[in-house]
C-alpha cells in the first residue's frame, strides 16, 4: 500500500474508488501532477471517474494535509503527496519539471532575527529556479 493511501486509512478516510484511484496516481518521489495529468492517469485504472471527482479531491487532500499545492510561475497547480517531509522544489523554467529536494538544516536559520520584522515565521517556502538537463543541453 502506498503511503498516502496508508496516511488516508489511518486518518479513517472514506476510501471510495474513485478517491482511491486518485491517491494511487498521486504515490511516489518527485510527483508533481497537474489535475488534468491526475485526471488522465486515474481514467486508465478508472475509465468513469470525471474530471469533476478528481478536482474534489485534490481539494480534499489539500485540505486535509496529505498534499501540497503547488504554483510556479503561472503554470498550472500541481499536486505534491510528499506533504509530511520537509522539503523544497526545483523547477525547470524551460519545461517545467519540477523535483523535490531536502534540505540539510532549517531553512529559518537563514532568516536572521531582524529580518522577520516581528512575524512569527510558521512556515518557508524556497523554490529554486534552472534548467533541467535534457532543456540545458537543448540550448545553443
Amino acid at each position: 500500500m502506498s503511503d498516502l493511501l496508508e496516511r488516508l486509512r489511518g486518518r479513517g478516510w472514506r476510501m471510495t474508488s474513485q478517491r482511491r484511484v486518485v491517491a494511487q496516481v498521486l504515490d511516489g518521489d518527485h510527483v508533481h501532477l497537474t489535475a488534468d495529468e491526475v485526471h488522465a492517469r486515474a481514467a486508465v485504472l478508472l475509465p468513469e471517474i470525471s474530471r469533476a471527482t478528481v478536482y474534489n479531491t485534490l481539494g480534499e487532500l489539500v485540505s486535509l494535509g496529505e498534499v501540497i499545492e503547488v504554483a510556479t510561475d503561472g503554470r498550472a497547480r500541481r499536486y505534491d503527496p510528499n506533504a509530511h517531509r520537509p522539503h523544497h522544489h526545483l523547477v525547470c523554467s524551460g519545461c517545467g519539471t519540477v523535483r523535490d529536494v531536502h534540505p540539510s538544516r532549517d531553512p529559518l536559520s537563514d532568516l536572521p532575527a531582524g529580518e522577520r520584522f516581528g512575524f512569527t515565521v510558521a512556515a518557508v517556502e524556497v523554490t529554486y529556479r534552472g534548467l533541467c538537463p535534457a532543456c540545458a543541453a537543448a540550448r545553443p
